[in-house]
């Protein structure tokens, strides 16, 4: 389950919006007449003005499941998932509606409430994006319902406001980590694309303890981007990379390299050009005196012959000398 919260000015146009949508179908509300858009956005406007100073008092709320979890979420069980998630969130004791669309493959609700509650406070948004992705990742589990593949399955033209420059941020912070050995290179292949790096130091110390991004006026931890890009899943990823790197550098070193450094390390290379008269070694080798022939079957029977015949010259002295 996904859930994206908004807050905004007009009752009127986000109740037209969600309630007027092609197969849109109101599935609960509480302090507001469900008759018409006309009707609930009267009842909001009306107990609105008890904080006639609160800008933004429209509470705009998405929740999306995956399509696999269509069979488990009829309307009841949307509406208590929506519940739900508003206790989590924080989101209590005030008006709402909960309306289903169906407009897209997989299935979605949309809730709007009043952030003027019902005794006149304001319901706060401070900690919004940190509070829906812990609801979310709460019920998900809870209930088991599908877990995405990770963020590059989630539709980016989709997305706006500040989970729109989130999703940018990671989609940069990933590519730019591809193509960085150190956090030096990290932050200048960054830094091309606009995106600053802030780092978080222990108290009194140079120790880095977080990290986060900048881009334009947002600013966000990068833990709060992505898990995997805090400071210590960063730094381990360099890491990882540089490795990758040396190792790339050992395995791309020929075998012709390898063997001209070791010559040259042992100094053979003059000590060759010397004995050679300064030929190379291939073409030294090749000379007719260094190139071995076929044995010479000729040469061999006349070595045989003579050795014969000074066999037997010597064994006839000796008979004479005994005679």
């Amino acid at each position: 389950m996904m859930g994206k919260l908004i807050t905004g000015r007009n009752f009127g146009g986000c109740v037209r919006y969600v309630v007027n949508k092609q197969d849109a179908k109101i599935i609960a509300a509480e302090g507001v007449r469900m008759q018409n858009a006309g009707t609930i956005t009267r009842d909001f406007n009306l107990q609105r003005k008890m904080r006639p100073e609160l800008g933004k008092a429209v509470g705009h709320l998405v929740l999306s499941w995956s399509r696999e979890d269509l069979s488990k979420l009829s309307d009841d069980i949307m509406v208590e998932r929506a519940k739900e998630y508003m206790d989590k969130v924080g989101i209590r004791n005030t008006q709402f509606v909960v309306v289903r669309h169906h407009d897209r493959e997989h299935p979605h609700l949309h809730v709007i409430y009043n952030r003027v509650d019902n005794n006149g406070n304001t319901i706060t948004d401070k900690n919004n994006f940190a509070k829906n992705v812990k609801a979310c990742k709460e019920i998900t589990l809870i209930y088991g319902y599908h877990i995405g593949e990770g963020k590059e399955q989630v539709n980016r033209q989709a997305l706006q406001g500040k989970e729109k420059i989130r999703y940018e941020l990671f989609d940069a912070i990933k590519a730019a980590l591809k193509q960085s050995g150190d956090w030096r290179q990290l932050e200048a292949n960054l830094q091309k694309q606009g995106i600053g790096i802030a780092y978080k130091y222990r108290s009194g110390s140079n120790d880095v303890q977080g990290i986060s991004f900048e881009k334009g006026d947002i600013k966000m931890k990068g833990s709060a981007i992505d898990r995997s890009l805090s400071y210590a899943g960063i730094d381990m990823q360099l890491n990882r990379n540089l490795q990758a790197q040396q190792e790339h550098k050992i395995d791309s070193h020929s075998l012709a390299d390898q063997l001209r450094d070791a010559i040259r390390q042992h100094g053979q290379v003059d000590y060759v050009r010397l004995q050679t008269g300064g030929k190379g070694i291939m073409e030294t080798l090749l000379e007719p005196q260094f190139v071995a022939g076929p044995p010479d079957p000729m040469g061999d029977a006349d070595i045989a012959k003579r050795k014969r015949k000074k066999h037997e010259a010597e064994h006839s002295q000796s008979q004479g000398i005994s005679r």
